[in-house]
Parts: structure tokens; C-alpha cells; sequence
């Protein structure tokens, strides 16, 4: 499924693997809301040739979590879901936008886009809304 879009995006010229985990059957499963237990991983090369040590899904879910304690919207059991993908995409953009370049996080003191040298600045929330409105309006 990433496959076409990791080709487009970067090409064949990168070392890309993935980490499927087999999920065993638990008899607990239908009393309680948690996802069954993970018995094995298989990594398996796609492009290039990853290292095996470097394969691993910590970043995803780390982003993943962020966001689901960012945004409600992705929280379950709750009434602050979009009913529109463009509203949903929107949210999104919005969150990623302040968690890279208004949030000062702790382990770099800085914002993700300074570390990466994309911004120069510590943005403002005024600086953000105005890029925002600006995309809208060029929409």
C-alpha cells in the first residue's frame, strides 16, 4: 500500500523496509477494548537495503499517540469527529503546522523545523494563521 507513494515521493534511491506484526487470537479480546497481543514481527526489505537494527514502527506510533492526544477528533467514544475530509484535512495541517513550527519541544529547545533548518524562528501563532489564511485564500 506505501509502496507507490514512497517510489513517488522519493524514488528507488533510499533504503525502505517494513515491519509487519502477526497478532495472536485472545480469548480475553471480546471483554475488554484493547487489541490482541503481538506474538512475532517480520521485517522485510522493500527498497535499498535497510538495516535490520533500524527497522522498527517507534516513530509512527509516536507520532500517531501525539496526534491522537492533540486532536479529540481521533480519540474514540467522542463527538468531535469531522464529518467532512476536508474539515478532517484541515485539522491535520493545522496541528502538524503548530507541532513543527510554533511548539518549542523539550529534547530539542527548539521547533522541529529550526532543527531541520526550514524555519529560522520560533513562529507565532499569528505567523501560522496568516501562512493558513493565505493557502485558503490561493485555493
Amino acid at each position: 500500500m506505501y509502496y507507490p507513494a514512497i517510489v513517488k515521493a522519493f524514488g528507488e534511491d533510499i533504503d525502505y523496509a517494513k515491519l509487519v506484526k502477526v497478532y495472536g487470537t485472545d480469548p480475553e479480546a471480546e471483554k475488554r477494548c484493547s487489541p490482541a497481543e503481538c506474538t512475532s514481527c517480520e521485517r522485510k526489505s522493500m527498497i535499498g537495503d535497510p538495516e535490520p537494527q533500524h527497522i522498527s514502527t517507534r516513530y509512527i506510533e509516536r507520532q500517531n499517540f501525539t496526534m491522537r492526544m492533540g486532536m479529540r477528533r481521533f480519540t474514540r467514544l467522542t463527538n468531535s469527529f469531522s464529518k467532512k475530509l476536508a474539515n478532517h484535512a484541515a485539522a491535520i495541517s493545522v496541528h502538524m503546522m503548530y507541532y513543527n513550527f510554533v511548539r518549542v519541544h523539550q529534547t530539542l529547545k527548539i521547533t522541529p523545523a529550526m532543527a531541520a533548518g526550514v524555519a529560522d524562528h520560533v513562529w507565532t501563532i499569528e505567523e501560522m494563521v496568516a501562512l493558513l489564511d493565505t493557502f485558503q485564500i490561493q485555493k
